[in-house]
């Protein structure tokens, strides 16, 4: 008698609204590493029609960038029963990627440039501020190694050797952390906020970061990586991911350190 194959939901966050910097390259990506290995795969949209039932059957949560309008739009909606729902999914282990506006929405809150704060949901401690409408926005390739644990560990023993991840960055806001762990150390380019060198945040297993381009074709070990935890989380088992030919990306990759002066892992 064959197994049950294995299947993961993937909850895409505000498709229409936060998908500024080709966000959905990093949802083709996981579901394409999925499906290859023969897993089951379903994505569903969580927005505004989206009830908080179907929140907590989510297996990867995926949350994209967003201007400041499509952030309060967003926030408005993502209350009370949606957000706790969230917060408990999170809280839960179950993984995730927020990139480039979606950690705003995670953290305390959001000042604009103009306009009034936009309040986040606090489950990441940390704030984001725009310095003003005057100030330079932090534009171009980034580059940095993963220092968060267990994800830094995880990757490493995966890889067989330091991973380090390569994105594009473009935002206008500056993040600064509390007490949560950042998710790397900038090598290149200004990460959170140009200062302290850290870039994204880490907490349970949620990955969040100004890191896009999109993120996880450019860096498969990591959609592995939230594929191989999700299932953990699941079916509370370990499972080994068969792997995958990704000859052109590390070519990919190769090039950009080159082109970038990165002493290439």
């Amino acid at each position: 008698m064959n197994p049950q194959p294995l299947e993961l939901i993937i909850g895409w966050l505000y498709p229409t609204l936060m998908s500024t910097y080709g966000d959905r390259g990093n949802v083709i990506c996981l579901q394409q590493r999925a499906e290859w290995r023969g897993i089951r795969v379903q994505v569903i949209p969580l927005d505004q029609q989206t009830a908080a039932t179907q929140i907590q059957n989510v297996d990867i949560l995926m949350g994209g960038g967003a201007q400041d309008r499509q952030q309060e739009i967003v926030m408005r909606d993502l209350r009370g029963i949606k957000a706790e729902t969230l917060r408990e999914k999170i809280e839960a282990g179950t993984p995730g990627v927020f990139t480039c506006g979606a950690p705003q929405l995670l953290g305390h809150y959001y000042e604009p440039a103009l306009g009034q704060r936009i309040e986040g949901l606090g489950l990441f401690d940390l704030v984001s501020k725009h310095p003003g409408q005057g100030a330079p926005r932090c534009i171009g390739n980034v580059v940095f190694e993963p220092t968060a644990s267990p994800l830094a560990q995880d990757l490493e023993a995966m890889l067989v050797k330091k991973p380090v991840i390569i994105g594009f960055e473009n935002h206008g806001g500056r993040t600064y952390l509390g007490n949560v762990q950042p998710l790397g150390r900038v090598i290149k380019g200004y990460g959170n906020n140009g200062e302290d060198g850290t870039e994204g945040a880490f907490y349970r297993n949620a990955i969040a970061t100004y890191s896009h381009g999109p993120l996880l074709p450019k860096n498969p070990f990591l959609a592995d990586w939230l594929i191989q935890t999700a299932l953990k989380q699941k079916y509370q088992t370990a499972v080994s991911l068969e792997p995958l030919d990704d000859t052109l990306a590390g070519q990919a990759r190769q090039a950009m350190f080159k082109r970038l002066a990165v002493t290439a892992p």
